[in-house]
């Protein structure tokens, strides 16, 4: 695990605590980790301030929790939203690509009487054209990589 995905038992993932300081991506650089996925701010990955370490996307939009407990909105509503923000990311990724990270909970889509709903709106993901469904570690192995080559295309033309 080379990144921020999710509180489980490992010591390589960074579980997100209340407050975060200038010095937390140098400290997760230093255990190891090569990517933040908690940081709300864009939909494209990025490299912050310190070297090796990159934010990937991640949608408080897109979270379960704050569509349906927060905001009591319908399994309708759900896939709609998802569609919505899938065709309006696809068209802006005309000049790149584009992220989108739902945040899903077994807790809460996974209840019973939302699975239908969560399995139409990832089927029109994963159908759709242009869509890459991988994991977070592969978008931060791909932007990495990415970046390096444009790194080294811009190096060796001067």
């Amino acid at each position: 695990m080379t990144g921020l995905t999710s509180p489980r038992l490992d010591p390589h993932i960074y579980v997100k605590l209340p407050t975060e300081t200038f010095e937390t991506p140098a400290l997760l650089a230093e255990l190891g980790l090569s990517y933040v996925l908690d940081w709300t701010n864009d939909d494209q990955p990025y490299p912050l301030n310190v070297p090796g370490m990159l934010s990937v996307p991640y949608s408080v939009e897109l979270n379960d929790i704050g569509l349906f407990v927060s905001k009591g909105l319908t399994g309708p509503d759900f896939v709609q939203i998802v569609k919505d923000q899938l065709d309006q990311l696809h068209e802006d990724a005309a000049d790149g690509g584009r992220v989108m990270s739902p945040a899903l909970h077994p807790f809460v889509v996974g209840q019973a009487f939302r699975r239908k709903y969560l399995d139409q709106a990832l089927e029109y993901v994963v159908n759709h054209p242009g869509v890459w469904a991988t994991t977070s570690d592969e978008i931060a192995a791909h932007y990495a990589r990415a970046r390096a080559a444009a790194g080294e295309r811009t190096n060796s033309s001067s």
